[in-house]
C-alpha cells in the first residue's frame, strides 16, 4: 500500500510561483505507479490537474495548466513535485496528489494542500 503526503501550499499573488510535493512511502512497488495531481475549488468538482508515470516519466497536463505547471518524479526521494508558475487567482484550490497502477482507477489520496492566488 502506498500512503502520500503533501506539502507546499499556500498564499501567493497573480504572476508568481509555488511548488508542490507530493512524498509516497510504504512497500509498494512504487515504480508501478502513476502519481496525479488534482485540485478542487469551492462549489465545483475535482478536477486533474497533471500526471507523471514513475516508470518512464511520461507527464500530461490539463489544457488549463500546460505551459504553467511541470510535473516530475524524483525517484530517488519517491517524491513528485508540481511547479506552478504563472499562477492566477482561478488556479485557487486544494490540491491533491493521488496514486494509481497501471489502468486502474486513482485509489490512493493525500490529504491535500491549499494554494491561494491573490488579484
Amino acid at each position: 500500500q502506498v500512503h502520500l503526503v503533501e506539502s507546499g501550499g499556500g498564499l501567493v499573488q497573480a504572476g508568481g510561483s509555488l511548488r508542490l510535493s507530493c512524498e509516497a512511502s510504504g512497500r509498494a512497488f512504487i515504480s508501478t505507479y502513476a502519481i496525479g495531481w488534482f485540485r478542487q475549488a469551492p462549489g465545483k468538482e475535482r478536477e486533474f490537474v497533471a500526471a507523471v508515470l514513475w516508470n518512464g516519466g511520461r507527464t500530461s497536463y490539463a489544457d488549463s495548466v500546460k505551459d504553467r505547471f511541470t510535473i516530475s518524479a524524483d525517484n530517488g526521494r519517491r517524491t513528485v513535485h508540481l511547479q506552478m508558475t504563472r499562477l492566477k487567482p482561478e488556479d485557487t484550490a486544494v490540491y491533491y496528489c493521488a496514486a494509481k497502477r497501471g489502468t486502474a482507477e486513482y485509489s490512493v489520496w493525500g490529504q491535500g494542500t491549499q494554494v491561494t492566488v491573490s488579484s
